[in-house]
């Protein structure tokens, strides 16, 4: 997994023996240089024992290699223990190529939804990766026509109207709500949504757990490879001008490019699942590409985290814990209230998410500092979703 902290190169540069199916998070380390020895140091010892290509072989020149989890990794901690030291409860198996039966003997079953979807995303990526290699989706997404400006979208509208900026969502289903449009045709949602004043459109691409495959005829049409992606990729060919965010659930460097591939110009990044510095690395490829990272948290802890990642342009605040799906929507309020001058000076923008249905609600996010608001189900639901937005908002929004 080309994450920092799972990736297959640096197992392999450090255990020369090993595959994905026989490591496991909660034995895998790194040792290769004494305790005390210099960061760089460590790098260029790695990179003499072959990790060519790797993930370290870009830190070497970069001041990332520095960073505590590396550290905390050589001398013994897994990958699991670092995230857990930053207060990440969602754990990682690393073995995709290894039956769930098996996994579950030694870590026991996922603890909740989320840790269940991470899971499964794990095995789906390495698919990903065996179906369209990473070095074709970097040059793929090379090729894409340039990223639209997300954040610049959504600063344009929030001054426009005096509101909230809208991401409208495109989903068919959600964990929590299940099914939530039976007649569901992505293109004419994301049309709908412009044509009403939307800044911005979020694809969900989870396949399985949002209920994103679309009919095989549309898959022959599309010709893509990967079978989570097509609405994304669907909706940027019909002509919708609106910047996109990929809604995928990213463990791997590999969604990133291969979103940018399919037509995403922005990407959502979830501080409950990764560790510090895979947001910092993914932040950089996302700078990379062109391309505006959503950071999603949800409680005060991963809020201090992202506050203290440089580069971060958008902070959504999730009222709704992925781990119970139970909706708060004074957590916005909460964290704002606390982090709000940073939040200010920094230049961040903040997206509200979860629970918001009516004028009432996007008033009291927008009270509490919101610039922006992620919406989905209250309009998807609706038998003209583009025309729910003025009734989300209490006017019709110009653009």
């Amino acid at each position: 997994m080309e994450s920092l902290l799972a990736s297959p190169s640096v197992y392999r540069a450090s255990f020369p023996g090993a595959s994905s199916a026989s490591r496991s998070p909660s034995r895998a380390r790194l040792a290769v240089t004494p305790a005390g020895a210099g960061a760089r140091a460590r790098a260029r010892s790695l990179l003499r024992c072959g990790a060519k290509d790797s993930i370290l072989e870009e830190l070497a020149q970069d001041d990332m290699v520095n960073a505590v989890e590396l550290a905390q990794w050589e001398n013994g901690k897994s990958i699991n223990d670092i995230a857990a030291s930053q207060g990440i409860r969602i754990r990682r198996h690393c073995r995709p190529n290894v039956p769930l039966k098996e996994i579950e003997e030694e870590l026991g079953a996922p603890r909740n939804i989320l840790e269940k979807i991470i899971w499964d995303k794990e095995v789906e990526v390495a698919e990903g990766h065996a179906k369209k290699p990473l070095k074709e989706v970097i040059e793929a997404a090379g090729q894409a026509p340039p990223a639209r400006d997300f954040y610049g979208a959504l600063a344009s509208a929030f001054k426009r109207n005096g509101m909230p900026a809208l991401i409208a969502e495109v989903k068919k289903a959600s964990p929590s709500r299940g099914v939530l449009r039976e007649n569901f045709n992505p293109v004419e949602i994301a049309q709908a949504y412009e044509k009403n004043g939307a800044a911005c459109l979020s694809i969900l691409t989870d396949e399985k757990y949002f209920q994103v495959a679309l009919e095989l005829d549309v898959l022959m049409d599309l010709e893509l490879e990967h079978g989570s992606f097509e609405n994304l990729a669907k909706v940027r060919k019909s002509g919708v001008k609106c910047p996109l965010l990929c809604k995928e659930f990213v463990i791997d460097k590999w969604q990133i490019y291969y979103a940018r591939s399919q037509g995403a110009d922005a990407i959502l990044l979830i501080a409950a699942v990764l560790p510090d510095l895979d947001i910092k690395y993914f932040l950089r490829i996302c700078k990379e590409l062109g391309m505006t990272a959503l950071i999603e948290v949800h409680d005060e802890r991963e809020m201090e985290r992202v506050l203290n990642i440089s580069g971060v342009q958008l902070i959504g605040i999730n009222n709704r814990s992925l781990e119970t799906f139970v909706v708060d929507t004074s957590n916005t309020k909460m964290l704002l209230d606390m982090h709000g001058d940073t939040i200010r000076e920094k230049g961040i923008l903040v997206v509200g998410e979860s629970g918001l249905f009516n004028p009432d609600d996007v008033a009291y996010v927008q009270n509490a500092g919101v610039s922006a608001v992620l919406v989905g189900e209250s309009l998807v639901k609706q038998d003209d979703p583009g025309r729910a937005i003025a009734g989300l908002f209490g006017k019709e929004l110009l653009h």
